[in-house]
């Protein structure tokens, strides 16, 4: 799905990992929400407390998923990660990614 449509956007931006990586929250009207965002190169570890659908859209990086070692993503590619649970991410490019969380 290249847009979404009849969305409520969230204005005040998520900023991690001191401002490398930031993202936008979107809402939809079943309840669900989605976040847009953009990595810059770094090493980075993100939590979750829901379980997400994290799809890769452009960029070059290394994933790291629990009890699993080091594997390089070939943008566009999608990953799921469990709620309750982290992952270590290598961005190696500016890379763009959109998070669906899973309820």
């Amino acid at each position: 799905m290249a847009k979404f449509e009849n969305v409520t956007a969230v204005k005040e931006a998520n900023i991690y990992h001191d401002g490398k990586v930031s993202s936008r929250t979107l809402e939809f009207s079943d309840g669900s929400r989605k976040s847009l965002g953009v990595m810059l190169p770094g090493e980075y570890t993100f939590g979750t407390n829901e379980a997400e659908i994290m799809e890769m859209l452009s960029g070059e990086l290394e994933i790291r998923l629990p009890n699993e070692d080091w594997k390089t993503l070939h943008t566009p590619e999608t990953f799921q990660v469990g709620a309750n649970s982290s992952f270590d991410l290598k961005i190696k490019s500016v890379t763009d990614y959109c998070c669906s969380y899973i309820k």
